[in-house]
């Protein structure tokens, strides 16, 4: 097939799923929100920025060797989220010129079918393309977790430029069922073909599996690989911390992606647990696989979410996972069977899950159990690529036929 990607070409979550048509023979084409030099054999790369994701950048930037002085500054919760709001509110004023950079390429590339890999800004980028072109060509747009819940409500323009992507697109992925429910409340038309699969395309079980035995000597690790978002509790997280420690005071929290964090540091400092608590470096897959296969609980305190990738790769190494109470978590966790849900604003809450996960070693070991054979059957990334190739094809079909 001859595919155009939409995507922030960063982002490992989109690459893992380019990978498999790139590998597959298939001629790929991106076009990336972001600037990137991705390592992927693309026949076509172009950079179209949107809702100011080219600000400050240009392509091929790296922004690891430019240090920013104001980067702590920029790391605190009250700053994420004012510029989460700015984008909400000024970033699809920027989709029309975007808009019509993009269709320039989808003329040149002639692709069988457009996917975007995300439903803000990209679906919404793409959406604005084709309609522009009145282009027979399929359009595919892929959700991610919060995109109906936290992004599409936040200001009118992000609704209505919802709607049109959904009524513009020709199928729908999703990787929870809920999203596919919540698509047709923001005009989905349920007769179109829509697929569930997790959104990087599954999970590499040869990478992702649980250690050949654990030591009962070592000490207790919990793990949060979430890092800073605007819709993942980390505070409740880290003032659950203490409420772990005075019943298991040997515990240790290590956290990906938060080294150099100011606002974890602060925490650390405001509640005395530096001891205690790694801020790690964002790690590499195998470098997280490995952690995963350390820590006897995962957590992921998130108040929106579909299936996150990090929750699902920890369970298949054998971690607890102890997860906010949502219903796309629900599709993956049952309480008390496979894991825990608490109320992500709890720290009470969230630390009697932690405590019930490092001390009751039967529960550990039946989520475990019932957690490899869930992921082997549902997000095995063979399987899942397998499934997605086929939908592709069906797509395709219909639009020609």
């Amino acid at each position: 097939m001859h595919l155009l990607f939409v995507a922030d070409g960063r982002s490992p979550i989109a690459l893992n799923w380019i990978e498999y048509w790139t590998k597959r023979g298939d001629e790929v084409h991106l076009a990336s929100t972001f600037a990137c030099s991705p390592p992927l054999p693309l026949r076509g790369l172009d950079f179209v920025p949107v809702a100011f994701s080219g600000a400050g950048s240009a392509p091929g930037a790296d922004s690891a060797k430019s240090p920013n002085r104001l980067k702590p500054a920029l790391q605190r919760p009250a700053f994420i989220n004012l510029r989460a709001a700015v984008r909400h509110w000024l970033g699809p004023l920027t989709l029309p010129r975007s808009a019509r950079r993009l269709a320039e390429i989808i003329r040149r590339v002639k692709p069988d079918l457009v996917h975007a890999l995300r439903l803000p800004y990209e679906g919404m980028l793409a959406t604005e393309a084709i309609r522009r072109l009145g282009s027979g060509v399929p359009l595919l747009v892929s959700i991610w977790g919060n995109d109906f819940t936290l992004h599409a409500p936040s200001t009118p323009l992000m609704g209505i430029y919802t709607r049109r992507a959904m009524q513009t697109a020709a199928a729908l992925h999703a990787d929870c069922q809920r999203d596919v429910r919540l698509a047709q409340l923001w005009d989905f038309d349920p007769g179109k073909p829509a697929i569930v699969l997790p959104g990087n395309g599954g999970l590499d079980l040869t990478l992702f599996h649980p250690p050949v035995e654990r030591d009962p000597a070592a000490a207790a690790w919990v793990v949060n690989p979430r890092g800073f978002r605007a819709y993942v509790r980390n505070d409740t997280f880290f003032k659950a911390i203490p409420l772990v420690l005075e019943r298991k005071p040997e515990t240790r929290f290590a956290c990906p992606a938060m080294e150099g964090e100011a606002e974890a540091e602060k925490w650390l400092a405001q509640l005395g647990i530096a001891h205690s608590v790694m801020l790690l470096p964002k790690l590499s897959r195998p470098e997280l696989a490995g952690l995963f296969r350390t820590a006897q609980v995962v957590v992921s305190p998130s108040t929106h979410d579909g299936t996150p990738n990090s929750l699902i790769e920890a369970m298949a190494c054998g971690c607890f996972p102890v997860a906010g109470d949502l219903d796309s978590i629900r599709e993956w966790i049952t309480p008390g069977v496979n894991g825990l849900l608490v109320d992500p604003d709890d720290p009470s809450a969230l630390a009697e899950a932690i405590l019930s996960g490092l001390e009751n070693a039967e529960l550990r070991e039946q989520a475990q159990s019932h957690n490899a054979a869930l992921l082997a059957e549902r997000a095995e990334y063979g399987t899942c690529m397998s499934r997605a190739a086929e939908f592709y094809q069906k797509i395709v079909e219909s639009k020609v036929s």
